[in-house]
């Protein structure tokens, strides 16, 4: 009797570890960037472009959407012709990652955009509605401000992890209460990594997309300051 009550004390045990364990793996899979599986996204946008006289697998979004944010691959489009289904990182499939294209004109290059700095920013948004207004800070460059964080009910000032250093970076927020990501020290560290050279009034942040498998996702542009040579909102 004994032996039947242990045996199925460890047949629980056994069904709670591995429920508990699952969900684990599951969300790894769903939040690490995989080289291989951009490689097989970028082969099935590029033989869909080939079957379809140039077309490209693309979502319809409005003129004005920001530019790394406004071509989203539609998977419906190449799967499961071209690819089986989306990779397990796509947001499609419950991942953190939207599939998006870059250079379309001239080259469609498939890269990841984290979707996990849109929830921050839709959390920013709803307190500052709830607030009634935005509480500015500090005036950054022309119509970019910081936000008082402890005036929209925040302990501690929310911040983006970045895709392309791992640092943690801050929000700003402009005149007509957009939020969006500052990778201006992610600009510093790679400027001063590579010793690459912008012209001022050259968006800067193609340096950002040119080696990485992302996308500076909700992000203003930015520029050279000529002076100093740091990065700079760009102003228009």
């Amino acid at each position: 009797m004994k032996r039947i009550m242990l045996f199925s004390l460890f047949v629980i045990i056994a069904v709670v570890l591995s429920a508990c364990m699952y969900p684990k793996e599951e969300l790894t899979q769903n939040q690490v960037p995989y080289k291989d599986q951009i490689n097989a996204v970028q082969t099935a946008v590029d033989d869909f472009q080939k079957d379809n006289g140039g077309i490209l697998p693309i979502k319809t979004k409005e003129a004005e959407t920001p530019i790394y944010q406004k071509y989203p691959i539609d998977f419906k489009k190449i799967a499961p012709k071209y690819i089986a289904e989306p990779p397990g990182n796509a947001y499609e499939s419950g991942g953190i990652f939207q599939y998006v294209l870059v250079d379309v004109e001239t080259n469609p290059t498939v890269k990841l955009l984290d979707l996990r700095m849109a929830e921050t920013i839709r959390d920013i948004k709803l307190r500052i509605k709830t607030n009634g207004y935005p509480p500015f800070k500090k005036q950054i460059a022309n119509n970019v401000f910081s936000l008082d964080y402890a005036k929209l009910g925040f302990k501690k000032a929310p911040y983006a992890v970045s895709p392309f250093t791992n640092q943690n970076l801050s929000f700003v927020i402009t005149g007509d209460a957009e939020v969006y990501v500052d990778y201006r020290p992610d600009l510093y560290q790679i400027l001063k990594k590579t010793g690459k050279e912008l012209k001022p009034g050259e968006d800067a942040r193609s340096i950002l997309v040119e080696d990485s498998m992302f996308v500076p996702a909700y992000s203003l542009p930015y520029t050279i300051d000529p002076k100093t040579k740091e990065p700079v909102f760009l102003e228009k």
